[in-house]
């Protein structure tokens, strides 16, 4: 109980995107055919998402007033977004009905919270803004994926308007963000590379969708191309940056550092089959297992965090 009301219960929204994180890092694996870790991977992210949507769920009907002043943030579009890359996993394991379904509802939160969220936009903001196109584009992925399974053409237009809107909603959000985040960032300031990432996920979806062929199919290539050579851009000075002002101490936040790393190796992967550049694979299973490593740090500073307050509680006074 000491627990869960100290820790858990006082989560911000930030806290989707370990599931984000987690998440992403399955769909790696099983790029890579490491199908056991994928699962177990997969079966953490279903327990965070369900345990997140039930507090979401709360803070609604019971806390309305907290859930009206963390709706128009930001890091609430992580809900749109880990849905989306859960669904994203389970359409690869066939689970269509479900992958459907958490579109939708990707869908629906993307319509509640990203009208808010950039109704209160400011300047000088940290990595968090770009999650307006991380948002939109994980419904472009998602959708683009279920593609290759379902009638293609409804999808594939979907996944072409999200990737389109969501390209102009990063080039929005850099106007916005704040480069001194690079050095006084928690994690967040990564999400200035993972939402090109995502981005370049998006475009090789499309990329390999048989409805574009031809013109659009050769644009759609060099589109994707250079979004994913800008996001590994970030990605170095991203990393760069953490050598110069190094952050050891564990954030929430940090689960938005993970979820770039894990995102850019998804999409060297993805673009590596859908645009046949064979060396794309090798440099995306590098970037995985740093991806991989760097989860592993951040899980263990989470489970010292959710710790520590039932240790202190138990502490002589």
């Amino acid at each position: 109980m000491i627990l869960r009301a100290s820790w858990w219960s006082g989560l911000p929204p930030a806290a989707g995107s370990a599931v984000m994180a987690t998440g992403i890092i399955s769909v790696g694996l099983h790029l890579l055919g490491h199908e056991t870790a994928s699962r177990a991977a997969l079966a953490l992210a279903v327990a965070a998402w369900l345990a997140l949507a039930a507090d979401f769920a709360v803070r609604l009907f019971s806390q309305r007033s907290r859930w009206e002043s963390e709706a128009d943030t930001p890091p609430a579009l992580t809900a749109v977004a880990a849905t989306c890359v859960l669904g994203t996993r389970l359409a690869l394991l066939d689970q269509t009905f479900l992958a459907v379904c958490l579109l939708v509802l990707g869908v629906v939160l993307w319509l509640v919270l990203l009208p808010a969220v950039v109704r209160h936009w400011g300047h000088r903001m940290p990595g968090a803004v770009f999650l307006v196109c991380v948002a939109t584009q994980a419904i472009a992925v998602l959708s683009g994926t279920l593609a290759a399974v379902l009638p293609a053409r409804p999808l594939c237009v979907v996944a072409l308007v999200f990737f389109c809107l969501g390209l102009a909603l990063y080039a929005a959000a850099l106007a916005r963000f704040d480069v001194a985040n690079l050095r006084t960032g928690a994690g967040d300031q990564w999400v200035a590379g993972g939402s090109l990432a995502i981005s370049a996920l998006a475009g090789a979806k499309l990329v390999a969708a048989p409805l574009y062929g031809g013109a659009s199919h050769d644009a759609l290539r060099t589109v994707t191309l250079i979004v994913l050579a800008l996001d590994l851009a970030w990605y170095l000075v991203l990393l760069l940056a953490e050598v110069r002002w190094p952050r050891p101490r564990y954030d929430v936040r940090r689960w938005a550092t993970v979820f770039p790393m894990g995102m850019t190796a998804v999409a060297a992967l993805s673009v590596s089959t859908a645009a046949r550049i064979p060396w794309l694979e090798g440099l995306g299973r590098v970037l995985l297992w740093i991806a991989v490593a760097a989860w592993l740090c951040v899980c263990a500073g989470a489970v010292r965090a959710a710790l520590r307050p039932a240790a202190a509680a138990r502490s002589p006074r």
